[in-house]
């Protein structure tokens, strides 16, 4: 009887740890974070926002790619005031007219309408269009909530696989070893 448990505790420390880590790893990928998703439709035209914020001030601190620089990085966008929901229209549209000063450790404000008064309240709805459009498709990097969800996937994978392969070796030795010592045996027995 202990024989039989001294054998089931490895076994089920096998199943049980990968599970727990598959069963976090669910958990994990599985979250939303509200900065994914708008909170309802494109206040303007994405393609003329584009066009302005690669033509205006916009691109010299956010970057060609919205991968910040001298301003916070816009795609993935973060946090860049009190808000549940970076990428609602009305924030944007808001931080963008008023402008926004020393936010997410960046000394840097942002002035009102980025610097350039000639930008009408329709341009600025297009400017949050192409940068809710282009939070949405995900066109450059992870986010750190992703990338870290997507290391803590892979990661219990590998260990899943490499304590699976672990087990199937100690088996295999096991039996090549319960082999050789027959094999002994049986020629001590067969040796006068």
């Amino acid at each position: 009887m202990i024989r039989r448990l001294r054998s089931l505790v490895p076994v089920l420390f096998i199943l049980c740890v990968p599970l727990l880590l598959g069963g976090w790893t669910i958990v994990a990928v599985g979250a939303q974070t509200q900065s994914a998703q708008a909170a309802g439709p494109l206040p303007g035209n994405p393609t003329t926002g584009q066009q302005l914020f690669t033509s205006g001030t916009c691109v010299s601190c956010h970057g060609a790619n919205l991968e910040g620089g001298i301003g916070p990085a816009l795609n993935p966008i973060s946090h860049l005031g009190n808000t549940g929901n970076p990428l609602d229209p009305t924030y944007l549209v808001n931080t963008i007219t008023n402008g926004l000063s020393g936010v997410g450790g960046y000394a840097a404000s942002m002035p009102a309408k980025g610097g350039d008064t000639s930008l009408t309240s329709q341009d600025i709805n297009d400017l949050a269009a192409f940068i809710i459009q282009q939070n949405q498709t995900g066109t450059v990097t992870l986010s750190p909530v992703d990338l870290a969800r997507s290391d803590v996937f892979w990661v219990t994978t590998t260990l899943f696989v490499l304590i699976l392969i672990t087990y199937l070796l100690s088996k295999y030795n096991m039996r090549w070893i319960a082999r050789r010592a027959e094999v002994r045996r049986q020629r001590n027995r067969r040796q006068p």
